[in-house]
């Protein structure tokens, strides 16, 4: 037989791993004819290790990818491992405990590339082993010299355009890893916290008075950087103070008491002190008034000498050193527990400052009108998803902050000329190029050739903001005249993308950052649909599983060698676009059991279709019972919505879909009522049985296919390769199969009626079984059915073979008027069924 009595997922999907790596299953064909698919794929970021949730989130554009090539196109599928820049960075930080400044900037760099050159060959494993149908040749690292190059092209072009600019201004500044970041890498975290109300004196005739205005602040270290007090306009309990000016408690500095409409009267006090800086508002303020700058908090994190005898203190040490000082001075008028959003880097929770800094930055504020129009361009799965990136352009407070102050990254092509200070960039042809160690290749326009390098590397989304680019292997004009290997005309062949799969809360990095590369560079958008993946969550407010933060509960490859790859994109495909999911071991063994039970139903149908084939035409009508008819309308009507649920990228709803029709219908129903049949070769309807398995397991394995790849190839290269007349000499795999269209010559709005009504029946006579705790294969003595009207007793006529099959009925007896003494077990629309013991 060609299928084995059991399924060892383990060995079978290694080996038809295997079988599609030999054979280039998934190779992109660029000079082939047909609709190109490609995909903008997601390069996981190198920051630790992956766990089910990556599993969960990049299983979902491989079904998408195997839905369309088997729909005829030609599928570009490449795969990127992002390992350049601050999450690389800190995980060899991390994993080694050194730093560039302990070892040298060469040997922390290479240290870097190795560790990004490890992650990405681990990674790789687990996506060959989940089985996503990737094209291999077709493979990048944000850190190889064809990102670097396009990254830094992109950087040029931008300066070229006037789109960037460096500015010395208050900074968004992570004090653990000490570089300035984007407002995109920001994230808000709950703490608990304490409210101090301190006594600010008003200042009369010059100096302070006995007259006081209480503040409330939750960061007492910053009170020697105040430099304004603010209050709302409209507070009519406050507004007389506007325009006098009031004392700092203990450091003593007189500062204006000024109006803002920003101040929020219902917070604190309704008065508030400006320090330069606390947080964006502070900034705001900063800037809009025009006052003085009292720098406190240097780079590391720690207090300044403007600070007096806080200075050289962490931000925690010295909040809780003056708060014992103004104690200790009875400075302190009330304290109280409240909670606090907290504004912190996304790569380590650190709470973020605002100091002053020098940094390259990219104009966004000046055309949001730009990217929201190009947001309403593209189509967003699910739908609602359009609304986070709206609103997060609509509320762009900051440009892009592109400048990183850290060693590891890719470098600014930029040095200064040590003579005039005038930015000198490479030239294109240049480019990738380290200025740290290379030198210009022309002088300065006022012709001096003694230059400073720039030292900060640019933000890792720079970077990856290209991958459209990167993976479709563009090259700058200048480029093209070099016939560079890769040159080689991939990129306008699939752009723009068709697809974006990305999980939600990148939004407003990767599908932002990257709308805004592509417009400004090539004025385009860069792909037509975006496709939205939740998280995998831990458990119930448990949040977001990090590869930084330990990878989750349970290992993706021990779920996938315990359970198979199958089972575990079966759990990635059972939750809608867009939403989280729970990591659940038990949906994952829901997953392992339809595989088994999909090969089993394989295993029984072999000994009748192993020899069969399929005629060129429809089976006679009369061949083909009300049984065969309704599973073959039913299945026609799988392939109309599952079809479009796939082409709306609603994976979810087309698997359940799937699945009903296979547990249901086939499995549980259409299967023992055929059974009679199939094993009789006298019957003239056997050959109607045999027309609807095939056909219908057939559909089934290729609507799975995108789904469980492993457990459908397994099956149809046991049951169906080169026996399939309707494919003319097979194929060597279903992923290479078309996908299957729908007859409706085979649709019977009568059939599906009546056939629900023979599962109703079957139904009825197992729950009469478990009442009487009677075996499911026992025979009963007489059915008796009580059709009402004629073409219902027809019916019923033509099903009797079936009904004996699934009830296991001895004798059963059909009319308009049967009087039975029996058990009624069904009764509805004039239809009485009864069982007689």
């Amino acid at each position: 037989m060609a299928i084995p009595k059991r399924y060892h997922s383990q060995s079978a999907e290694v080996r038809i791993l295997q079988d599609w790596q030999e054979h280039g299953i998934y190779r992109f064909e660029q000079e082939s004819r047909g609709e190109i698919f490609s995909i903008d794929t997601p390069p996981a970021t190198v920051s630790g290790t992956l766990h089910l949730g990556h599993t969960y989130s990049y299983s979902h554009p491989d079904f998408m990818a195997r839905f369309f090539r088997m729909n005829g196109c030609r599928v570009f599928y490449p795969m990127g491992f992002d390992d350049n820049g601050l999450p690389t960075d800190r995980l060899v930080e991390k994993l080694f405990g050194i730093t560039a400044r302990q070892v040298g900037r060469q040997a922390y760099i290479e240290k870097c590339l190795e560790t990004g050159e490890r992650a990405a060959q681990e990674y790789k494993s687990l996506w060959q082993r989940l089985g996503l149908s990737v094209d291999w040749q077709h493979t990048y690292r944000t850190s190889d010299a064809r990102s670097r190059r396009i990254a830094q092209w992109s950087f040029i072009d931008l300066h070229r355009k006037s789109l960037v600019y460096q500015q010395e201004a208050p900074t968004i500044w992570c004090p653990e890893c000490q570089t300035g970041i984007a407002q995109a890498d920001l994230d808000d975290i709950e703490r608990q916290t304490e409210f101090i109300t301190l006594p600010f004196s008003l200042v009369e005739d010059g100096q302070s008075g006995s007259e006081f205005i209480p503040i409330a602040t939750t960061r007492p270290e910053l009170l020697p950087a105040c430099v304004a007090v603010f209050i709302h306009p409209d507070d009519r309990q406050n507004r007389h103070l506007i325009g006098r000016s009031c004392v700092v408690p203990f450091f003593n500095q007189q500062v204006p008491i000024m109006s803002d409409p920003a101040v929020d009267p219902d917070k604190g006090t309704g008065i508030v002190m400006c320090c330069t800086f606390g947080d964006s508002i502070d900034v705001s303020w900063w800037n809009q008034h025009n006052l003085p700058l009292v720098p406190v908090i240097d780079e590391s994190g720690r207090l300044t000498q403007a600070a007096g005898q806080l200075a050289g203190l962490t931000i925690q040490q010295a909040r809780q050193e003056i708060t014992g000082l103004l104690q200790s001075a009875q400075l302190i008028s009330e304290t109280r527990r409240t909670e606090q959003s907290v504004r912190v880097h996304e790569r380590c929770d650190t709470p973020v400052e605002y100091i002053v800094t020098r940094q390259w930055f990219i104009n966004l504020l000046d055309h949001t009108g730009d990217f929201l129009g190009i947001g309403e361009k593209v189509n967003w799965h699910p739908e609602h998803m359009h609304s986070r990136y709206r609103d997060w352009v609509e509320n762009l407070n900051w440009d892009w902050c592109i400048s990183r102050q850290r060693v590891f990254g890719v470098a600014f092509p930029v040095w200064y000329c040590a003579e005039c200070g005038n930015v000198v960039l490479a030239a294109v042809d240049q480019l990738p190029v380290d200025p740290q160690v290379e030198q210009p290749a022309q002088p300065c326009s006022c012709g001096s050739m003694s230059f400073t390098p720039e030292r900060d590397v640019m933000d890792t989304w720079a970077t990856s903001s290209l991958t459209p680019q990167i993976a479709g292997r563009w090259r700058a004009p200048a480029e093209e005249q070099a016939a560079a290997p890769d040159a080689d005309g991939l990129y306008p062949v699939v752009t723009p993308y068709n697809l974006r799969p990305q999980a939600h809360e990148i939004i407003r990095t990767w599908a932002f950052y990257t709308i805004v590369k592509s417009h400004f560079h090539f004025n385009e958008i860069p792909w037509s649909d975006v496709l939205i993946s939740g998280w995998g969550i831990a458990g119930e407010g448990m949040g977001k599983i990090s590869k930084s933060r330990g990878g989750g509960p349970l290992a993706p490859m021990d779920m996938i060698e315990r359970y198979s790859a199958d089972a575990v994109r079966y759990w990635a495909a059972s939750t809608a676009p867009g939403r989280d999911s729970v990591i659940s071991e038990e949906k994952i063994q829901q997953g392992a059991r339809l595989v088994n039970k999909l090969w089993n139903v394989a295993r029984f149908c072999e000994r009748f279709l192993l020899d069969y084939r399929e005629p060129a035409g429809l089976p006679d009508s009369q061949l083909l019972t009300p049984a065969d008819r309704w599973m073959l309308s039913k299945t026609q009507r799988l392939i109309e919505n599952s079809t479009r649920q796939f082409n709306n990228y609603d994976y979810s709803a087309a698997k359940n879909a799937i699945e009903e029709l296979f547990w249901r219908d086939l499995a549980d129903n259409y299967l023992e009522m055929c059974k009679q049949r199939l094993y009789d070769d006298r019957d003239p309807t056997r050959v109607g049985a045999l027309f609807t398995l095939n056909h219908t397991l057939l559909v089934l394995l290729k609507l799975f296919a995108p789904l469980l790849p492993f457990i459908t190839e397994a099956v149809y290269q046991g049951l169906y390769t080169g026996r399939i007349s309707a494919e003319p000499g097979g194929y060597k795999s279903i992923h290479l199969a078309k996908w299957p269209q729908p007859n409706p010559a085979l649709v019977s709005e009568k059939d599906l009626q009546f056939g629900e009504l023979l599962v109703e029946l079957a139904t009825a006579v197992r729950r009469y079984k478990s009442e009487k705790n009677l075996p499911l294969g026992i025979g009963l003595k007489t059915l008796a059915i009580e059709a009402g009207q004629l073409n219902t007793q027809d019916l019923f006529h033509q099903s009797r073979s079936d009904i004996e099959s699934i009830t296991r009925a001895k004798e059963i007896v059909i009319g308009m008027r049967q009087v039975s003494s029996g058990k009624v077990i069904l009764e509805r629309d004039g239809i009485c069924i009864s069982l007689i013991e």
